[in-house]
């Protein structure tokens, strides 16, 4: 990858690819085995449209109207009006971040070849990819079974030239945008590309799909592997803080239940907090018998997370190389099956999981702030304020992590359970993934924000064990935090520190500065 190019083959996409594309902006290619298996389906389809047979969505309506055949004239236009009907999205914008990994996930499933699309659909789909033309795609309207047909519909409008798009140099999770909205046939123009006109099947090809969930669900997925490891820094730190017992991160507790999640993240403390001056000074002269839960479980709190977020990521690695449009057609037997692959009830009881996980992770950050701040419980100035009463200290970030929790246990309460019939009662049970997915993408940002908030707690705290010294990974983020953010001798605008360590996270700037020193896993 490091020649700036990503090759796409339907089989091989990766979370870490994914990161990478919005990253560093790669050429995307179709690779060259791709293209035989896309023209053999395709000439299957234009086989097909010349006989007598019903196939769904080439010779007949859509969803209720399947008894419904059409003529072979109005073939092109049954696939306009399906992209024109279908694209009914409400609401604010999806970021462009999510609406370019939704087109890198649509192609990377039709280039398997069994979905029927040409290959200059294919291409110029690719070439808006790779020119950054970024479809605008509304962010509400799915209810996550006939794929995301609505939001995939508003995307495929801008590819026919009658939608709206912006063009996007620097895209990144949070969607960095210049908020100038074009039509699409205007910036299809200045590219010197031409509107596609779609063919038999090809509407409904490139609508059928779970993309849109999948995006964040890949997004969130990518970045909740790197949060977890935040939240044990962040808990280390409070740990030496609060000049905890590290008797609870034993190996050999964790051995006797090995959840491969709860080893791990004792490990990274034990880690983070080695000969630490603090723990020494502590083990010698006021040595706990055990702390609160918010500190003695992390093992268990973290690593249950942990292994919710592994098993999430292999669920969501197998459904960004897979097909699931409807019907699917088998070259090598001349068949067309009509199925479900659509549907997607993986992807909404993954985000319902990946959000409890990282809601959870929130939950307890906060617990472990509120113990620094309050002096009846940390041994430290009151709201770790130094003349206190004059300053509030970090009284009211505490408050912040409480509400951004409590918001967090609101969108936790799973989509997954809910259902609602569409199209005349045919598509009777829908998934809701996509409600699922973008409740879980506000949780993660949340949690950014909580583990801001308690590294900046912990920072603090820590001035007032001086000259004592945190531990050889613990020192590396306390020095990070402290280039971005002063100690806080009097009150100041809090609402800046949290931004600048939140962007410390964000950017994975504590993180990689960390791993230059000391690997966690």
């Amino acid at each position: 990858m490091k020649n700036k190019k990503l090759l796409i083959d339907g089989g091989s996409l990766t979370l870490d690819k994914i990161e990478y594309f919005i990253n560093e902006s790669p050429e995307v290619e179709i690779s060259k085995g791709s293209i035989p298996l896309i023209n053999r389906s395709r000439a299957l389809v234009e086989k097909w449209v010349n006989s007598e047979e019903s196939i769904y969505g080439v010779t007949t309506g859509f969803g209720e109207f399947s008894n419904v055949r059409i003529s072979k004239e109005n073939i092109k236009k049954l696939q306009e009006n399906l992209i024109l009907s279908h694209a009914v999205g409400c609401g604010e914008n999806l970021p462009p971040a999510m609406v370019k990994i939704m087109m890198l996930l649509r192609l990377n499933a039709l280039v398997k070849g069994y979905s029927g699309v040409r290959l200059s659909t294919l291409e110029l789909l690719l070439k808006m990819m790779n020119n950054n033309i970024i479809p605008v795609v509304p962010s509400q309207g799915s209810v996550g079974s006939s794929g995301d047909l609505v939001q995939l519909s508003h995307l495929v409008l801008a590819m026919i030239g009658k939608g709206r798009a912006q063009l996007i140099k620097n895209i990144t999770g949070e969607g960095e945008v210049n908020n100038k909205i074009y039509s699409s046939l205007s910036i299809l123009k200045k590219f010197k590309l031409k509107p596609v006109v779609l063919e038999a099947k090809e509407g409904l090809a490139l609508i059928n799909g779970t993309q849109m969930m999948t995006s964040f669900a890949s997004f969130i997925s990518a970045r909740a592997k790197k949060l977890i490891k935040l939240a044990d820094i962040s808990a280390a730190m409070s740990h030496e803080a609060l000049r905890a017992t590290d008797k609870a991160f034993d190996e050999k507790i964790h051995l006797l239940r090995p959840f491969p999640g709860q080893i791990t993240t004792a490990k990274n403390i034990l880690a983070l907090i080695k000969n630490s001056e603090i723990r020494k000074s502590h083990l010698k002269n006021h040595e706990k018998v055990q702390d609160a839960y918010s500190i003695r479980c992390v093992p268990q709190i973290h690593g249950a997370s942990r292994d919710a977020i592994d098993y999430v990521c292999s669920r969501v690695e197998i459904e960004i190389n897979s097909v699931n449009d409807n019907p699917i057609i088998f070259p090598e037997t001349e068949e067309h099956i009509e199925g479900g692959n659509f549907h997607g009830q993986s992807m909404a009881l993954a985000m319902d999981f990946m959000g409890i996980a990282l809601s959870e992770l929130a939950n307890v950050s906060e617990r472990r702030i509120e113990r620094m701040v309050n002096g009846a419980l940390s041994g430290l100035p009151r709201f770790l304020a130094t003349n206190g009463g004059l300053n509030s200290g970090l009284m009211i970030a505490q408050y912040t992590a409480a509400s951004l929790v409590s918001e967090n246990k609101v969108l936790a309460h799973p989509a997954s359970v809910d259902s609602i019939p569409t199209s005349a009662n045919q598509e009777d049970h829908n998934s809701m993934g996509s409600i699922a997915a973008q409740k879980c993408f506000r949780i993660m940002h949340n949690l950014e924000n909580v583990l801001a908030i308690e590294l900046l707690t912990a920072a603090q705290a820590l001035e007032f064990l001086k000259p004592l010294k945190p531990g050889i990974g613990t020192s590396v983020v306390y020095n990070e935090i402290r280039k971005a953010v002063k100690p806080m001798n009097n009150d100041r605008l809090l609402h800046d520190d949290v931004k600048k360590v939140a962007e410390l996270i964000k950017k994975d700037i504590i993180l990689n500065t960390l791993e230059n020193t000391l690997q966690i896993s």
